[in-house]
């Protein structure tokens, strides 16, 4: 028998979808990336390559999300199932040929996941009335986060293999795939109920827009990257510098529920902007003062603000997008993974040659503010439908 599809159903589905989509399929490597460079299984600048890699992936994905003419039913559950499958992968190898390529299957399925939610997900709830539930639904990053982070922070402290926590994020996503798939009720899950709210009207794909989610791909993932890395320069113990990604994590988590509070007063691109700058702030302050404290609160900082900047830009593309919000979005996933690929990179080839982060953070904070002048005039005047 089908479930009632209800908008909290469909809240729920949205956030679990996005606790492993996103915190495990995104995010479990960075967390572990200081355990494995302790097992001597990898170098920063091997991790900053991998991560390059994955992102890689992760742009392919969205650009097929794009023209992907099947039904969003199984691009969801098989790119989830995909996410399980490579996370177990990556804990029963030690080639780095082929941590390469599940990391790289990896981001595809997490972009094809990504823009399903940010269409079908946010489309329903809207148009259900409850637009009020996203931030619940994007809260579901930063608890993925939180918990892919807690579970690393205990492999460190027994001083646990790597695999050990690949291997269980993996049968963990595995497990959520078929319990997702129970808790929607398959295809129907995505017929959206009644007479569309938006605005259908087509429009061209917005490049202000599109270029500053690009540059808050590439700002953030500096330290979405080497966060752990960072505090663990800065105070060597586990049960310190363990803590930072966590922290980022719970920022994620907890940033979507005060934007969906902000939203009844701000528009879209004045929730981005402002959201936008702290970020800079938070690659700025650890740059210029390199302590626990500063990396945490820097953490905290982009942790708290890409989540909700992702939200901003998704319901900016709904409102000027009509019927091509997925172009939209599919264009700036790209953008944002484009900006993905090259952060590590750079961030990777700059620690090598100065041996600090220094430099790769303040030249993100840079590009993070002188980004957003093509969206300043236009403020006042976008607010969400």
């Amino acid at each position: 028998m089908t479930p009632k599809i209800t908008p909290l159903r469909i809240a729920l589905a949205g956030f679990t979808t996005l606790v492993f989509s996103m915190g495990i399929g995104r995010f479990a490597f960075t967390p572990l990336l200081p355990v494995m460079r302790t097992e001597g299984l990898l170098t920063i600048a091997d991790g900053g390559v991998i991560a390059s890699v994955h992102f890689v992936g992760y742009m392919m994905g969205a650009l097929l999300a794009g023209r992907l003419a099947s039904s969003p039913a199984p691009t969801l559950f098989i790119s989830l199932a995909a996410i399980g499958l490579t996370t177990v992968l990556m804990g029963l190898s030690n080639s780095y040929a082929i941590w390469l390529f599940a990391r790289w299957l990896a981001g595809l399925c997490s972009a094809l996941v990504l823009v399903v939610i940010s269409t079908h997900f946010v489309k329903h709830l809207t148009e259900s009335g409850r637009p009020d539930l996203l931030g619940w639904v994007f809260a579901g990053v930063g608890g993925g986060t939180v918990i892919v982070g807690l579970a690393s922070l205990l492999i460190m402290v027994t001083d646990s293999p790597s695999w050990w926590g690949w291997r269980s994020f993996g049968v963990m996503t595995l497990a959520a795939t078929v319990a997702i798939l129970f808790l929607v009720g398959g295809p129907t899950f995505f017929k959206t109920p009644g007479k569309s709210t938006v605005d259908e009207t087509k429009s061209p794909l917005d490049w202000r827009i599109i270029l500053p989610y690009g540059a808050m791909g590439a700002g953030y993932i500096i330290p979405a990257t080497y966060l752990p890395i960072m505090a663990q320069q800065t105070m060597s113990s586990p049960l310190v510098f363990g803590w930072s990604w966590p922290a980022f994590g719970l920022a994620a988590s907890l940033s979507t529920l005060l934007a969906a509070w902000l939203h009844t007063f701000l528009s879209n691109r004045q929730i981005w902007i402002s959201s936008q700058l702290i970020m800079a702030v938070g690659l700025f302050l650890p740059a210029v003062w390199p302590h626990i404290l500063s990396v945490v609160i820097g953490g905290i900082c982009v942790g708290g603000t890409f989540v909700v900047i992702t939200m901003a830009g998704i319901k900016e593309a709904h409102r000027i997008g009509g019927l091509r919000a997925q172009h939209h979005v599919a264009a700036m996933t790209s953008s944002f993974a484009f900006g993905q690929i090259i952060g590590p990179l750079t961030a990777g080839w700059m620690y090598h040659a100065t041996n600090s982060f220094t430099y790769p953070l303040m030249l993100g904070s840079v590009v993070l503010v002188a980004t957003l002048a093509p969206m300043l005039r236009r403020t006042a005047g976008s607010r969400q439908v």
